[in-house]
């Protein structure tokens, strides 16, 4: 699909657009879910957003995948499944769950989430599917294993934040509140830092660059909202709990 210097250049071009993107969320709040705001040009439903533009990490991502040489083994097989896992929620049931409301997404965001996951999906499907190399006995290789465990912990706690969330309001019920139990007790963002854990799991799995720019660029996007969250809910709820943090337990 590519060879080893264009996947290296891809990479560095990845890691560019993530110190772009960390440094543009500190100023800028991107215009969708409870920061949604006009100025932004056309909208489309929420769900049909959300579907559109992760549609690349599940369906791209396959392709160039299943059509490499090394489809076959194992280790990028265990690689693959997890990437599906992740963005076959994220693509398919996720979008579907959502209490939408009437609530849209302006068609720029679409239009530059399809552009990232273009990229990173050719990254990263390249690598495990053309470019990287892989021993069968990495499969029990401690970093290996490791880099699933964190992962499927991640998305645990993606889960499980998301699932909160959508069972707040009774059904027909509008407006925001405050989330209770789980991570929530500990941050304001815990399915950020779930999704920032899972990338994290798949790039120490992965043992590639190509992953671990997309956990850097997971980090430089979600963070930054993260703090645009946490400061919405304590401007907007006088009694948001003082102990909890943005992102990080304790910390941050």
């Amino acid at each position: 699909m590519i060879d080893a210097k264009t996947y290296q250049t891809l990479v560095v071009v990845m890691l560019a657009l993530a110190l772009v993107t960390f440094v543009a969320l500190r100023f800028i709040v991107a215009p969708y879910g409870r920061h949604a705001r006009k100025g932004w040009g056309p909208t489309l439903p929420d769900r049909v957003g959300w579907m559109i533009m992760e549609s690349p990490s599940l369906l791209l991502f396959s392709a160039i995948f299943w059509i490499g040489p090394h489809h076959g083994e194992i280790v990028p097989r265990v690689l693959w499944a997890l990437w599906a896992l992740h963005y076959g929620n994220r693509c398919l049931v996720y979008p579907l769950q959502l209490a939408s409301n009437g609530k849209r997404m302006p068609v720029a965001i679409v239009l530059m989430a399809i552009a990232f996951n273009v990229l990173n999906s050719t990254i990263n499907a390249s690598w495990i599917g053309w470019v990287g190399s892989y021993a069968s006995d990495e499969l029990t290789s401690p970093r290996f294993l490791a880099g699933v465990a964190l992962f499927l912990t991640g998305m645990v706690l993606n889960l499980d934040a998301d699932r909160r969330l959508r069972t707040l309001r009774a059904p027909g019920e509008v407006g925001y509140k405050i989330p209770h139990g789980g991570l929530y007790e500990l941050v304001t963002s815990p399915n950020y830092l779930g999704e920032i854990l899972e990338w994290s799991g798949w790039a120490l799995a992965s043992a590639s660059w190509g992953g671990v720019a997309f956990a850097v660029y997971t980090f430089a996007n979600l963070a930054p909202r993260a703090l645009s969250h946490h400061a919405w809910y304590r401007d907007k709820f006088s009694d948001y709990p003082t102990k909890r943090r943005a992102l990080v337990p304790w910390l941050w």
